[in-house]
């Protein structure tokens, strides 16, 4: 039997805020180089990295096929779990903001569809 979801109207399809994160890392990878393009509302891509040398929770966060950064490692363990159990997950830019703090420029809601 398939799970109810399946059987929804796509407007009954629900998701749920998991949380608001900051990128961690954007000031080494691709961040700067986009910036100009990105903005609020648009979608990224988590990708789970469990080979991870420096953190075995890691979770990328992708803009169009190119590394923006990650969920800091503080906040990634719920994210990773339910990544690894296969969960649909979805993120988007929710914070732009111009700052000489590299924690302060790019922030994503993480949402999981119930």
């Amino acid at each position: 039997a398939l799970p109810a979801v399946a059987y929804a109207k796509p407007e009954q399809i629900r998701w749920k805020t998991l949380q608001i994160s900051p990128v961690a890392g954007f000031q080494y990878y691709q961040g700067e180089l986009f910036w100009p393009q990105l903005d609020a509302g648009q979608f990224v891509t988590l990708v789970r990295e469990p080979g991870n040398s420096y953190d075995k929770r890691a979770v990328r966060i992708d803009w169009q096929g190119h590394k923006l950064g990650y969920i800091p490692r503080m906040d990634n363990a719920a994210v990773s779990q339910l990544l690894d159990r296969g969960e649909k997950m979805s993120a988007l830019i929710v914070g732009l903001k111009k700052s000489n703090t590299p924690w302060d420029r790019l922030e994503v809601e993480v949402r999981w569809f119930i």
